[in-house]
């Protein structure tokens, strides 16, 4: 049986200490080490790793959300097209949606123009794609269930695409 109250607690905080998840899940630290050993070997945990707030960075990146309709493949529906654009460095998730568009796809660059050419030559050349729609992220509030925000402070400065 899945230990919900222990991939929980992981997922909050993964650096928690084994003595630290034992209090808070009511278990053994062996208990602990056991379990996590088999929800990793299992692949229901897939890995670990920290948030980063890059926007504090001077180097920052940008990331922007991309919609794509896809024409879905015979015996494969949307998998292989999601198989293909998920092995590209630039991607960083990549859903099957319900609604107006089938892919969501999350992209990085470390520019609007870098990423503007990526989906261009890339994403919107692949076969099964049909279109492609663009939405740059401007700020990050939160991520992954952290808040990256400090402040009150508006310091989003002035962008202009044009």
């Amino acid at each position: 049986m899945t230990n919900i109250k222990l991939l929980k607690l992981l997922s909050k905080n993964a650096r928690y200490t084994v003595s630290e998840l034992a209090v808070m899940a009511g278990m053994t630290e062996t208990e602990v080490e056991n379990d996590i050993k088999e929800l990793e070997n299992s692949g229901l945990i897939r890995g670990y790793k920290a948030v980063i707030d890059w926007e504090s960075l001077d180097n920052a990146y940008v990331s922007a959300l991309i919609e794509l309709k896809v024409i879905p493949q015979d015996k494969y529906g949307f998998e292989k097209v999601a198989e293909t654009i998920m092995k590209y460095s630039e991607v960083e998730s990549v859903y099957l949606m319900s609604g107006a568009y089938d892919l969501c796809v999350i992209v990085k660059g470390k520019t609007f123009q870098e990423v503007a050419m990526f989906v261009a030559k890339e994403l919107a050349t692949i076969h099964e794609v049909t279109s492609t729609a663009t939405h740059f992220v401007l700020r990050r509030y939160k991520e992954l269930d952290v808040e990256l925000v400090n402040s009150e402070n508006d310091d989003r400065g002035t962008y202009s695409l044009c």
